[in-house]
């Protein structure tokens, strides 16, 4: 894997979903990717350690698994800023909200100012389930589908290593043939876009959902650093304040360039 891509100092890298603990985390590829980085603030943003699946199923943790908490201390160690907003996976970390750690700070939410002065909400996503998910029996099969999805990715990929064939996400392609999918998701870019714009900022920087993505719309900015269960992506400031969606290799998969003045401030 080629990471020299990610060589030069960032401003800031966002990553979340890395579900720690749960057989469907990505770890290795996870480790590889935090130790590749340099930046001056790393922001977890939320579901790092899956402390649900670690109470529900057997926990699943590895030397990978180990390699990715030595990469975040090792990051803590170099200077790095870590920044952790805990999700609806590691909830019981928000009880540590507003306490500076020796390794990281702990976030309920965090507003992250870019080079050019745009001020973005960082948060998980999961407060915006209330408008976005259905509820009851359908979300329970929904949840029960998804963790089968998720096996299958892990096997078809297992194979394609084996056969020298590059990451390919299973679970992604089957959730972009699926209208309700498609809508769902819909709903949850709206609702942070609409929260961010409540507290006048100019976007949202979130994950939750699994599926990354990097847009503007209607003067704001949503950024998703997607996850390292299905789509293996993050989110980056470059030193130059642009905003790029980019892979575990460091592939850039889009940005948002920097505005050439720096944003006027908004009223809350």
């Amino acid at each position: 894997m080629n990471l020299a891509v990610l060589d030069p100092p960032r401003r800031a890298v966002f990553i979340s979903d890395l579900h720690l603990g749960s057989r469907h985390c990505h770890a290795a590829e996870a480790a590889e990717f935090i130790a590749s980085v340099r930046c001056q603030t790393l922001y977890l943003v939320g579901d790092i350690v899956d402390l649900w699946w670690m109470s529900q199923r057997r926990a699943h943790w590895d030397a990978a698994h180990q390699r990715v908490v030595e990469a975040l201390h090792a990051q803590a160690a170099a200077g790095t800023t870590l920044v952790y907003v805990p999700g609806n996976h590691d909830r019981a970390l928000r009880r540590f909200c507003g306490l500076a750690m020796p390794v990281m700070q702990v976030r309920r939410r965090a507003i992250h100012v870019t080079r050019d002065g745009r001020r973005l909400l960082v948060t998980h996503g999961d407060d915006y389930d209330a408008v976005t998910h259905f509820g009851g029996l359908q979300e329970k099969l929904g949840d029960w589908l998804y963790y089968r999805i998720l096996t299958g990715n892990r096997l078809t990929n297992q194979l394609r290593r084996r056969l020298g064939l590059r990451y390919w996400s299973l679970a992604e392609y089957l959730k972009r043939q699926s209208g309700a999918a498609e809508r769902y998701i819909e709903r949850f870019v709206r609702a942070g876009l609409e929260d961010a714009g409540r507290r006048g900022l100019d976007g949202i920087v979130c994950g939750h959902i699994h599926r990354a993505a990097l847009i503007e719309r209607d003067g704001r900015v949503y950024a998703n650093d997607g996850d390292w269960v299905e789509s293996l992506t993050a989110l980056q400031e470059t030193a130059t304040g642009e905003l790029q969606l980019i892979d575990h290799t460091g592939k850039v998969l889009a940005s948002v360039a920097p505005q050439t003045a720096p944003a006027l401030p908004r009223a809350a």
